[in-house]
């Protein structure tokens, strides 16, 4: 679906809303001045209470058209996001095997062909997982046997994971990570760093630096911290960034891969952990920082 298409389809019914409020403020005030001059007090007043709440069914029904097209938006978002993620790799795995099948390579040709096409069937794996991780958030939390957990390992090999995928150093993430245990599901914890240092890594600058936080700021309060040198979220977009299917901008625009469902999941699980998720500026002029606190 082209932007201008998307675009098109916001302003009509935006547009008729609009314009239906305005013809019912402009007849019911002709009316009720009509019902004035002729002092019918009574049907006034009746009319006065029908008016208001009209208008105020409109002013909702604007509101849940204006809600209903930004879901559209995002799930469109979303569409061309997982296709695009799809198809990539699959192109990519069928131009190597092609030519592994139609010609004779060298072993050294050979073997660079199979490290690409362990990349993409990572890249596939890794998506498949966070559709798969959408369908059973609740029983994760849920069915997931609490344990006690250091932090310290966990959030390193997440920290790994995430700087390997993106061909980053991990020397380029500093930890500051007191002796700290929790209790907790090890599979739910797992998903909701694995997802925020993702993104630190994905968004950060060239020259990446990460700063990774961890203490315990009551005895059953513990807070992580995950700061990037990215381009930062904008005040008015941080709460819509852990929205289902959310990414900034237009999908076939966007310089970064993704789907749109990192931010929720670590949303959706810290909630049901009885947690809390905020996301602030790092600095002035670039960056994000990721708060997690949650009980253990």
């Amino acid at each position: 679906m082209s932007p201008t298409f998307r675009k098109r389809t916001i302003r009509f019914p935006v547009t008729l809303s609009v314009v239906l409020m305005v013809l019912n403020v402009a007849l019911m005030v002709c009316w009720i001045v009509l019902l004035a001059n002729s002092s019918f007090w009574s049907a006034l007043t009746i009319g006065t209470i029908l008016f208001v709440l009209i208008l105020v069914g409109l002013v909702v029904y604007l509101i849940l058209t204006i809600k209903e097209i930004r879901l559209n938006q995002r799930q469109s978002n979303f569409v061309d996001s997982v296709t695009h993620e799809l198809k990539s790799p699959i192109a990519s795995l069928k131009l190597y095997l092609e030519t592994l099948q139609l010609r004779s390579v060298g072993e050294e040709e050979r073997r660079r062909f199979y490290h690409f096409m362990m990349e993409d069937v990572a890249r596939l794996d890794h998506l498949i997982n966070h559709l798969l991780e959408i369908g059973r958030l609740d029983a994760i939390v849920d069915e997931t046997v609490p344990e006690q957990i250091e932090l310290e390992p966990l959030l390193h090999q997440c920290a790994e994971s995430a700087c390997s995928r993106y061909k980053k150093p991990i020397e380029n993430v500093d930890f500051d990570i007191e002796p700290v245990q929790m209790r907790a599901g090890r599979l739910a914890l797992e998903m909701i760093f694995r997802n925020l240092l993702d993104n630190a890594v994905k968004y950060g600058a060239d020259d990446l630096d990460v700063m990774v936080t961890a203490k315990r700021i009551a005895d059953d309060r513990v807070m992580v911290r995950v700061a990037d040198n990215g381009p930062g979220i904008p005040a008015e977009l941080r709460k819509k960034v852990f929205g289902l299917f959310y990414r900034g901008g237009n999908e076939l625009e966007r310089k970064k891969q993704g789907t749109g469902l990192g931010l929720y999941i670590v949303q959706t699980l810290v909630r049901r952990m009885k947690g809390r998720v905020n996301v602030y500026n790092r600095g002035r002029d670039e960056g994000s920082v990721f708060i997690v606190e949650l009980p253990g």
